[in-house]
C-alpha cells in the first residue's frame, strides 16, 4: 500500500471511532478509491495516561505506545496520527524512536486559536485530570502568546464524570452535563475560547454539539490535518 498514514488509536475506542467517521465524512471522494489509505492500530489496552501522569507506579502506556510506533514505522507509513491528547505526555519520547512525524494534536490545536478566533487572548481548557496535571496545553497556549485559564474544581468533577462515567463506561453523551459545564466555565473564567483537550469531549462535541460559544475542537482539528496531509501524499 503507497501513501498510507498510521493511527495509534484506541484510547479511548469510541473517541477514535469519531476521528475515524469525520475523517471519512470529510474525504472528497465520489469513489472507494478516493478515500484514504491508513492503518488503525486500536490498542484498547493501553494503560490509562491519567493514572500513570499522576502516579508514576501505575502501569506505564509509554512502553506499548513505544513499541506500536517502532512496528508501524518499519512499514513507513507518511505519518502518524495520535487521537489521545492526554498520551502526548510522551510525545517527545514517541517522536525520538522513529523518523516518521507524529502529528501533535495539542500544538495543532493551539494554532487553529489564532485562524478561527483571530480576538481571542483568554483561553479555558476543559480535558482529563491528566492534560491538566501535565501542563501540555498550557505550555502550548502561553507560548502562542495567549492566557491560560485552566477549570475549577466544580468543572472538572464534572468533566470527569462525562469523559469517565458517561463515555468511556456507557458511550452515552449526557447533553445536559456537557453543555453546562461548558457553560459554567465560560461564566467562572470569562474566557475568550474553549479548547476541548479530550477525545471524548469531541466526541461530545460531534454527538452533541455546543453551537453558540468559540470552541476548539482539537480532535477535529486533527482530522483536517491528517486530511491535508494524507491528501497532499496522494498527489506525490
Amino acid at each position: 500500500m503507497e501513501h498510507f498514514f498510521t493511527i495509534i488509536g484506541g484510547m479511548g475506542t469510541e473517541a477514535t471511532e469519531t476521528y475515524i467517521h469525520q475523517l471519512n465524512e470529510r474525504t472528497p471522494a465520489s469513489k472507494d478509491q478516493d478515500y484514504l489509505n491508513y492503518i488503525l492500530v486500536n490498542h484498547a489496552t493501553v494503560p490509562d495516561r491519567t493514572s500513570y501522569i499522576k502516579d508514576h507506579s501505575q502501569p506505564n502506556p509509554l512502553t506499548p505506545l513505544v513499541h506500536d510506533i517502532k512496528v508501524q514505522s518499519q512499514l513507513k507509513p507518511d505519518f502518524f496520527a495520535l487521537p489521545c491528547n492526554t498520551a502526548h505526555y510522551f510525545y517527545d519520547e514517541m517522536q525520538a524512536v522513529t523518523d516518521i512525524p507524529i502529528l501533535h494534536m495539542p500544538r495543532e490545536a493551539v494554532k487553529e486559536i489564532g485562524k478561527k478566533y483571530p480576538d481571542a487572548h483568554r483561553i479555558g481548557l476543559i480535558a482529563t485530570e491528566g492534560t491538566i496535571y501535565d501542563h501540555i496545553y498550557d505550555h502550548e497556549i502561553m507560548a502562542a502568546g495567549y492566557e491560560f485559564l485552566a477549570p475549577s474544581q466544580s468543572v472538572q468533577e464534572q468533566t470527569n464524570r462525562l469523559i469517565y462515567d458517561c463515555i468511556k463506561d456507557n458511550n452515552v453523551v449526557d447533553r445536559k452535563l456537557f453543555h453546562g459545564l461548558v457553560q459554567q466555565m465560560f461564566d467562572e473564567t470569562n474566557c475568550d475560547a474553549l479548547v476541548l483537550g479530550c477525545t471524548e469531549l469531541s466526541l461530545a462535541q460531534d454527538r452533541e454539539p455546543v453551537t453558540d460559544k468559540p470552541i476548539i475542537d482539537s480532535q477535529s482539528i486533527l482530522v483536517d490535518r491528517s486530511l491535508e496531509l494524507a491528501l497532499k501524499a496522494q498527489k506525490g
